[in-house]
């Protein structure tokens, strides 16, 4: 294990995870990685220690072009899902919003998101890469039911907040991602995103946009392609990410 690991406060990690750089409560993840990633490059894993929520972000060093990694939200998604799955009430249902907001019990519990160099072209490779996640561990003392209706905690959803802790889901959540992240390239941008789509795909709540349709993901753009009467629909995650 190496020293950053060993200091980090998290459990365990594979060693491509290099720094690790623990964050106060009063953090932003996605911000410290963005603001590491040109110097410290892939791996920087950056979190923030919380008893009220899971906040984290990683550095990726893409190969492919903007427009074709960008899909990494895909991975980040099933990986914060199956990261809190592992902890959580088995018959307890966890949906996506497209393209990033993660749902416990038809509940908002948290979400994903991704940032690049800005300025930079959907047809040139990034430098570099960051993919967040955070969701709510519990509401803050005082909270009354109904000041969020479509709002909920993992604590109120049935989560024991000591397995459960931020530290264990932030190592959960990364392991998963590397996973995911290795399986969608190996084979390729193209090759390998069937199944990284097809994991998203699964938890994809319907909306306005996809009711009745038959529903996809672009593995060029990670677009969401809706084709519904003989029509292809589709929205662009260049733009729902904006």
């Amino acid at each position: 294990m190496s020293s950053s690991i060993a200091t980090s406060g998290l459990p365990e990690l594979p060693s491509v995870f290099t720094p690790v750089v623990p964050l106060r409560e009063v953090g932003d993840a996605l911000a410290r990685a963005v603001e590491m990633a040109p110097q410290h490059g892939a791996g920087t894993l950056c979190w923030v220690r919380s008893a009220a929520r899971i906040e984290a972000a990683v550095v990726l060093e893409p190969e492919w072009s903007l427009a074709a990694a960008r899909p990494a939200i895909y991975a980040a998604a099933s990986a914060l899902a199956d990261a809190l799955a592992a902890f959580g009430p088995p018959e307890v249902p966890l949906t996506f919003r497209w393209p990033g907001e993660v749902f416990v019990n038809n509940g908002l519990v948290g979400q994903v998101r991704i940032a690049w160099p800005p300025g930079q072209a959907e047809d040139t490779v990034p430098d570099w890469m960051v993919v967040a996640a955070e969701a709510r561990l519990m509401f803050p003392q005082g909270w009354e039911p109904g000041h969020g209706i479509h709002q909920t905690a993992l604590q109120e959803e049935g989560w024991d907040l000591e397995e459960a802790s931020a530290k264990e889901l932030t190592a959960a959540w990364a392991r998963h991602l590397m996973a995911n992240l290795a399986e969608w390239q190996r084979a390729g941008p193209g090759g390998g995103f069937r199944r990284l789509a097809e994991r998203y795909l699964a938890r994809l709540e319907q909306d306005e946009r996809t009711e009745g349709g038959r529903r996809g993901l672009d593995p060029a753009t990670g677009d969401l392609v809706v084709e519904r009467d003989g029509t292809r629909h589709r929205f662009p995650l260049a733009e729902a990410l904006v």
